[in-house]
């Protein structure tokens, strides 16, 4: 018995890109013209902001510019929070999560750490104010889901053997559980250059395939929570869901959908 991901889906696949500038319109175009879901972490303190060759995405048009995907928090103001205390620290996080709750009009509990810098005392901090999870810039090129998801590392950066690694994840290895390829980035880097020619031979390359889950951070922790929390009887043999949401597995007799509540027998 293998878990899987929904609708009996082997791998998935998500993005993550930060600090909401206006370049996030055509990549988040792009992902949803693709069928593809990704995560934006924005700085509340700097929507609307012009601010030299940065222009940010103003309130108004959050809903529609991510429409489709996942609005997080990146911090009020962007700051780097190992140098600045607690209070404020707790400040960054909670007003950031307040200001993007108010905009989305839904919960805002994912988050990414400005500058990829973070301790033990800043993702305590950041669950203590109900953040589920934070991505890190830390690039592991492997295909694992994070044991925490607080210090989330993702596949790699756009620019670190992006293509290479989306042929790896196609033909992954068999001994991957839950194979999940995380891209992460800034979508100001492709605007500025106007070189997008790497993202979109990406979505190009990873559009439309049956065997891949297209979600956001969310979403992925949510289902891998769920799937943590699966109880199995002494054998093995019958499995019981006692989350509120569906989780698929892969048997010798095929996909199982093991709903809410609910008790399966795996095998006789």
């Amino acid at each position: 018995m293998r878990f899987v991901y929904p609708q009996g889906k082997r791998k998935a696949l998500t993005f993550s890109y930060d600090d909401g500038q206006s370049y996030d319109r055509r990549l988040a175009e792009l992902l949803r013209s693709h069928g593809m879901k990704g995560t934006f972490h924005l700085n509340s303190g700097r929507l609307g902001l012009h601010r030299g060759d940065e222009v940010f995405i103003g309130r108004e048009e959050i809903k529609e510019v991510y429409a489709g995907h996942e609005v997080a928090c990146h911090g009020v103001e962007h700051r780097n929070l190992p140098t600045i205390t607690r209070q404020q620290t707790i400040l960054e996080i909670q007003e950031d999560r307040k200001a993007l709750e108010e905009i989305t009009g839904g919960l805002v509990q994912g988050m990414s750490y400005a500058f990829g810098n973070y301790n033990q005392e800043i993702m305590d901090i950041a669950r203590a104010l109900g953040i589920k999870y934070s991505r890190t810039v830390q690039d592991t090129k492997n295909f694992f889901p994070p044991s925490d998801f607080m210090a989330w590392h993702p596949t790699c950066h756009h620019n670190n053997s992006l293509l290479e690694l989306a042929d790896s994840f196609i033909n992954v290895a068999g001994f991957y559980e839950l194979p999940l390829m995380y891209v992460w980035g800034h979508s100001f880097e492709f605007g500025r250059t106007g070189d997008w020619s790497v993202i979109e031979a990406f979505a190009d390359k990873m559009a439309g395939q049956e065997n891949i889950w297209y979600a956001t951070n969310m979403e992925i922790y949510m289902y891998i929570q769920a799937v943590r929390q699966q109880e199995f009887s002494a054998d093995g043999l019958t499995m019981y869901n006692p989350t509120a949401a569906a989780v698929w597995v892969s048997t010798k007799e095929g996909i199982i959908e093991v709903k809410p509540l609910q008790s399966v027998k795996l095998a006789k």
